[in-house]
């Protein structure tokens, strides 16, 4: 190996270090079997299929009794381990911002009657347009994401949502929270762009705007195709009375002579979505009413303003017929830079359900049958911080691929690949976890030595059993033989 190749794996492997340690002081109670099948999941040969079977990896040295103790009865340090995630290096767009993407994926339990806090979840049927209500737990995960096509993302926050909490309150609760972290963590100075926030259209991002407007960040998301939203107010009038309007005209996205002229309008040849149209109008704000989220609101209802964009494109790669995208974004007076950058980032988003398939299939996320809601955030976090690993271990894995796969550059090693390669990164990184303790009975007292322990003294109010008197025994007389003659 040259010199110039050490120094560029010296870097990745430092940081990999200092994460598992850090990711070790995170784990509170049961630390090592935790920190251990953490690796089981990293270095097992397949899919996780069963949750005792990681019991039998090489790099798990404990059995599966401790492993069920160590979900079941763990502990791990959320907040500190937000904080570590929130400290490594971190996938920035090309002008070097922080693009998120937050989205919400289920783990279905409904087969678990006896587990609380279980949710109906919106789940995808067979059929077409068609949803099927099943009980289960949703996390609210954030990812940031990266610039170009790829199939990896950062995972650095989970949040289970609890029956009763309203989705727009508690995932700007928990993007506040992350905010503030990433900021302490030197992820974001001042001067530099606003953390750009994607979702899609199961959330409200005017409140999310309206939540975050204290906070250096841009909201980006998807909107339904029905919906109505109203331009700015006309300037008041000389010489009329009454009280002054406060929205203007309406835009309504399925009626297309209420749109007017578009203020900016692209046009972008694409690779797989051919010519790609993007036309945005300014200074667009839904209409706000005393209803659902905006119920406990105080006076009167704020006026959040944005830039809606209309994403046409001419195919799409499974030959389906291709619909509009309507996006709400949160800044105003979008030029044709911002407005190419803001379409491309959204659908950067979609590596997110990447993610989740790679947690749900590859590392067993929602593989072991847990009870609790607690044990399950235990095995979320265990999730997200080997998920961390292999990407820190990205540019030090190698490609070993199965003689029917392709092979690929290193820079587009995909996760599974690097996971087949991680058990030979392991012992190059810190391990902070102690061998078990050995469970066989010990050796004995040595041949030739007398127990020097003193003799049990029997309390005098605990009464003794008195045992039962012994009955004498009978005694057996033998016939005396009779005489003859």
């Amino acid at each position: 190996m040259s010199l110039l190749h050490r120094d560029a794996r010296q870097a990745p492997l430092t940081e990999l270090s200092c994460f598992r340690g850090e990711f070790y002081s995170c784990l509170t109670a049961r630390s090592d079997a935790l920190f251990e099948l953490a690796d089981a999941i990293l270095c097992s040969d397949g899919p996780v299929r069963s949750l005792p079977e990681l019991s039998l990896v090489g790099e798990h040295r404990r059995g599966h009794g401790g492993l069920y103790s160590a979900v079941a009865h763990g502990r791990v340090d959320a907040g500190r381990l937000r904080r570590a995630l929130a400290s490594v290096s971190l996938p920035r767009a090309v002008d070097g911002r922080l693009v998120l993407a937050v989205d919400i994926t289920c783990w279905l339990r409904p087969d678990a009657h006896t587990s609380p806090q279980r949710i109906l979840c919106h789940t995808y049927g067979r059929g077409k347009d068609q949803h099927i209500p099943v009980p289960g737990w949703p996390y609210s995960i954030i990812c940031a994401l990266e610039p170009g096509r790829s199939s990896w993302t950062a995972p650095l926050d989970a949040l289970r949502l609890a029956p009763g909490d309203d989705t727009a309150t508690v995932t700007a609760r928990q993007l506040r929270e992350l905010l503030e972290t990433l900021i302490k963590a030197g992820q974001w100075q001042e001067g530099e762009p606003k953390i750009l926030i994607v979702a899609d259209a199961g959330y409200d991002a005017p409140r999310l705007a309206f939540l975050l407007r204290d906070l250096p960040v841009q909201v980006l998301a998807r909107m339904r195709s029905d919906r109505v939203l109203r331009r700015a107010a006309p300037p008041r009038q000389p010489h009329i009375l009454g009280r002054p309007p406060r929205h203007g005209g309406e835009f309504v996205f399925g009626q297309p002579d209420t749109w007017g002229t578009p203020d900016t309008e692209t046009v972008t040849n694409t690779r797989l979505y051919g010519t790609a149209t993007a036309r945005s109008w300014n200074r667009l704000h839904p209409r706000l009413t005393h209803r659902s989220s905006w119920a406990a609101a105080d006076g009167t209802l704020p006026i959040v303003e944005g830039t809606v964009i209309r994403l046409d494109i001419d195919h799409l790669p499974s030959g389906a017929t291709p619909k509009p995208v309507w996006l709400w974004w949160s800044g105003t007076d979008a030029g044709a830079i911002d407005i190419d950058r803001l379409w491309q980032a959204y659908l950067r988003r979609f590596d997110i359900e990447h993610t989740f398939r790679l947690f749900k299939q590859t590392l067993g996320w929602t593989t072991p049958k847990i009870r609790t809601p607690e044990a399950a955030d235990r095995w979320t976090w265990l999730i997200l911080a080997a998920y961390t690993q292999l990407r820190l271990a990205r540019p030090l894995a190698a490609d070993r691929r199965r003689p029917w796969e392709r092979p690929s550059p290193p820079d587009r090693l995909t996760p599974t690949r690097v996971r087949r390669d991680f058990r030979h990164i392991r012992p190059q990184a810190a391990c902070p976890a102690r061998a078990p303790k050995p469970t066989l009975p010990g050796p004995g007292r040595p041949p030739g030595r007398k127990n020097t322990r003193p003799a049990p003294r029997h309390d005098v109010h605990t009464p003794q059993k008195t045992q039962p008197a012994k009955r004498p025994k009978k005694k057996t007389t033998t016939p005396k033989p009779r005489r003859t003659g």
